[in-house]
């Protein structure tokens, strides 16, 4: 299935002036809005109140959700407990709720408000504390991932691919986390998890390109790195965008038919998706072509035969 010829010779290297400039300032304004604006944590790093409740009857959690809302409690994060009827309920205390005790009583009375069978089962604080070692953990692990995947690029490639690959992740996670800044939309474990997912999804489009690029350069003879590159591009473009659609149409299901619980995790994933696309065609080839790649640094390592060195 091709949507685009396989054999044409767009030259996206062409742009790569304007392509990585434009970048360039992105990335900037990516990191000028994280530490101006910040991002908007979800309880799981800034702490709240849990409440767990039990109703008489199986309940459905969009409806306890409306009579949260309906009480003032906007933003409130409602998770079963493993049946229809236990629910644990995640808020942030309003200014005038001093203690745990208040909030609890004030979420039972907003849930009696739409049905009676619901009782306190219990409440507790958790403090910012747990969420600050969340946010440590989360930026340890998207750096973790990208060193691993460097070193495996540097093995299966060569060093200027890992590099290549390094700033392209660097790019597509930063823009990522940008755009939640820029929106101020909640930042939680559901969109960090799904942070990691875009790292790998988009290295996943760049090992294909980068695969191609060095077949191509291994079958040419008097190519230009230049060429090559373009070549490559083209021929996966097709890959690249049936791989991109088909992706983004299933994040898109899971934000409308998924629930509030993944909608964070869906539209981190389609941000990431156009990103990651966009950088595959004109960065990280960009990179790759500015670090000097060439066919002789793809070529298999020959060892030398002595015998045949003494031949005339």
């Amino acid at each position: 299935m091709e949507i685009f010829n396989p054999n044409s010779n767009i030259n996206f290297l062409g742009w790569r002036r304007v392509s990585v400039t434009i970048s360039a300032i992105l990335m900037i304004a990516s990191l000028a809005l994280i530490f101006t604006r910040g991002l908007n944590y979800g309880l799981d790093f800034t702490g709240g109140v849990v409440v767990e409740v039990e109703y008489a009857q199986p309940v459905d959690v969009a409806i306890v959700r409306q009579a949260l809302a309906a009480g003032g409690f906007e933003h409130a994060v409602v998770q079963s407990l493993g049946g229809t009827r236990q629910l644990a309920i995640r808020l942030q205390p309003k200014s005038d709720q001093k203690n745990a005790d208040k909030v609890a009583t004030d979420v039972v009375a907003a849930l009696k408000a739409e049905r009676a069978d619901v009782k306190l089962q219990r409440h507790d604080f958790v403090g910012p504390q747990v969420g600050e070692e969340l946010r440590t953990g989360g930026v340890i692990a998207v750096i973790f991932v990208i060193i691993g995947i460097m070193i495996y690029l540097g093995l299966r490639f060569e060093k200027r691919f890992a590099l290549a690959a390094l700033a392209s992740e660097v790019h597509d996670t930063l823009l990522t986390v940008g755009v939640f800044a820029l929106v101020q939309r909640e930042f939680d474990l559901t969109v960090l998890a799904s942070v990691l997912a875009v790292v790998g999804y988009s290295i996943n489009d760049k090992v294909v390109v980068f695969d191609r690029v060095r077949e191509l350069f291994r079958l040419s003879r008097k190519a230009e790195p230049e060429q090559i590159l373009n070549r490559a591009i083209n021929s996966t473009l097709s890959r690249t965008i049936i791989t991109s659609l088909f992706t983004g149409i299933t994040m898109g299901a899971l934000y409308f038919f998924g629930g509030p619980v993944v909608h964070g995790f869906a539209i981190t994933m389609l941000i990431g998706i156009v990103i990651g696309t966009l950088s595959s065609i004109f960065f990280a080839n960009p990179i790759l072509l500015w670090l000097g790649v060439s066919k002789k640094d793809l070529m298999p390592v020959t060892k030398e035969n002595p015998e045949l060195a003494r031949r005339p």
